[in-house]
């Protein structure tokens, strides 16, 4: 076992590659510092936000449900660096911790993504009939286990060692989200960690998922799941809030453009 000396400047699915305990360093520093941070905020007699429950919390709700899909935005961006390269892994990892995920996991996946779009098997996150199941059963289930899958090719078949091996790897991840929770709730405090934070994260999470769904064509009838563009009504606002994010068959045409709606207009240029 051998820490990365690159570790924040690789992404972390070239570190995944070279480092089968790549996770344990990974998520075991996220414990360590985390933990770190909520003694500290302990001892110092931190007690958060001094917010009080009221409709007035109602702007800061909303602001953080903004903050959140700008967040899927950046963490998006940065998986294909699209942001100035040393920022990259910082700002992924910055927020990847605001929408609950951490960049790893996030980066890996949606790199897996681009190269086998809509394959059944191989996809973490192939469209199917339905939203909501697409949301319980893509999101919340076939996402862990295509890192599994990932992991078996990388490193040597799915042994029974290997099973056991990241077994262990899942369980210090869910642990590490349990602890990004609670010093979520140390730093805000009991009032914005639950009228705010947690609300709004879980607004976050239903928007990533059906803006996946919705622009892999999640709703066609006869299942013609593929990357398409969607401009119009809610969408059109939400491109012009959201730097072109439903502009997602562009988005696969050129992953290195920040901003997909601007595809036609460079290609009008060459």
């Amino acid at each position: 076992m051998q820490l990365p000396t690159s570790i924040m400047r690789d992404q972390p699915s070239v570190l995944f590659r070279r480092d089968r305990y790549f996770y344990f360093w990974y998520d075991g520093t996220y414990l360590v510092l985390l933990l770190g941070l909520i003694a500290a905020l302990s001892v110092s007699g931190w007690q958060g936000v001094n917010l009080r429950w009221g409709p007035g919390l109602i702007p800061w709700f909303l602001a953080a449900c903004y903050v959140q899909i700008l967040s899927s935005v950046f963490i998006h961006n940065c998986t294909h660096g699209n942001f100035p390269r040393r920022m990259n892994r910082w700002i992924g990892e910055l927020t990847g911790l605001i929408v609950f995920t951490r960049y790893a996991s996030w980066e890996i996946l949606h790199r897996r993504h681009h190269k086998y779009a809509e394959d059944r098997d191989k996809d973490p996150h192939p469209a199917i009939p339905g939203f909501w199941n697409f949301l319980h059963h893509t999101m919340g289930v076939n996402l862990e286990r295509n890192l599994h899958q990932q992991f078996y090719e990388l490193h040597g078949g799915e042994t029974a060692e290997n099973v056991e091996f990241d077994r262990r790897r899942s369980w210090l991840s869910y642990l590490t989200m349990a602890v990004l929770a609670w010093a979520w709730w140390a730093v805000l405090g009991t009032v914005a960690f639950w009228a705010i934070y947690a609300p709004s994260a879980v607004v976050g999470l239903v928007h990533i998922s059906h803006f996946n769904w919705r622009t892999h064509n999640g709703q066609s009838a006869d299942r013609d799941y593929k990357p398409v563009n969607i401009n119009s009504g809610i969408y059109w606002l939400g491109n012009r809030l959201c730097f072109g994010l439903y502009m997602h068959a562009n988005h696969h045409r050129q992953v290195g453009l920040f901003n997909p709606m601007h595809y036609e207009r460079l290609q009008a240029k060459r």
